[in-house]
Formats: structure tokens, sequence, C-alpha cells
């Protein structure tokens, strides 16, 4: 598959699968002509770094979590580096948790406290 259906698929600009190759996230290979040929599982490869990424996963780590996607064999030490990260991601969510809970009494309190132009006098 070509790199600019790859990307469609993906939902990734072409500019993004570059940089994942030049990463070494994604391999491809090379027609006659030069042009990058994908297999068709590069598509939920590249979704999945996607979700990395957006987790805040920096290449180096999404390198080295990667092979245990194609190999299925997973070393002690990936095992860690996977329990690090989803532990790094929990406590991301947990403060995300509170951010929204704290936002949430404060929009009930605006609500409580809320002046309509009406209601307010000119100081």
């Amino acid at each position: 598959m070509r790199i600019g259906k790859v990307a469609e698929r993906a939902g990734v600009s072409v500019r993004a699968l570059r940089y994942y190759e030049e990463q070494g996230l994604v391999v491809a290979d090379r027609s006659p002509s030069g042009h990058r040929q994908y297999p068709e599982s590069a598509v939920a490869r590249v979704k999945f770094i996607q979700l990395l990424y957006a987790a805040g996963l920096a290449s180096k780590a999404i390198r080295q979590i990667l092979p245990f996607l194609d190999t299925l064999v997973a070393t002690p030490q990936m095992t860690r580096r996977l329990m690090d990260e989803r532990a790094r991601i929990r406590s991301q969510i947990d403060a995300l948790t509170r951010s929204h809970d704290q936002l949430d009494e404060l929009i009930r309190l605006s609500a409580a406290y809320e002046h309509t132009p009406a209601t307010c006098s000119a100081a």
C-alpha cells in the first residue's frame, strides 16, 4: 500500500508516516521505482502509535514497546516498561479527574452566584 493511502486510512499526514519511518516505528519496502510500500498491517500499527503519542510516550519508549506487537514475546524489561507507562498514564488520568471535579464545583458555584445585567448594580 502506498504512503498516501496508509496516511489517509490511519488519519495521519504523509509527513508523520515519514517521521515514524525515520524513528524506526514503521517499516516500508521500496518498489522498483523507489516508492514506499507498506503492508496492510501498517494502518493499525500507525493508529496504535498515534494512541501512544497521545498518551505522552516518546518515540524511544514507543520503539521499545512495538516489538511486542510483532512477536508477542515480552522480556521482563518490556513488561516493566509497559507497567511503568500504564502507571504514568493512570497518574495523568487521576490528575485530570481532579481538575475536572474542581471545574464542576466552580461551575456549580458560578451558577449559584451568577449575576445577570438586570440584577447587577452599577458601581
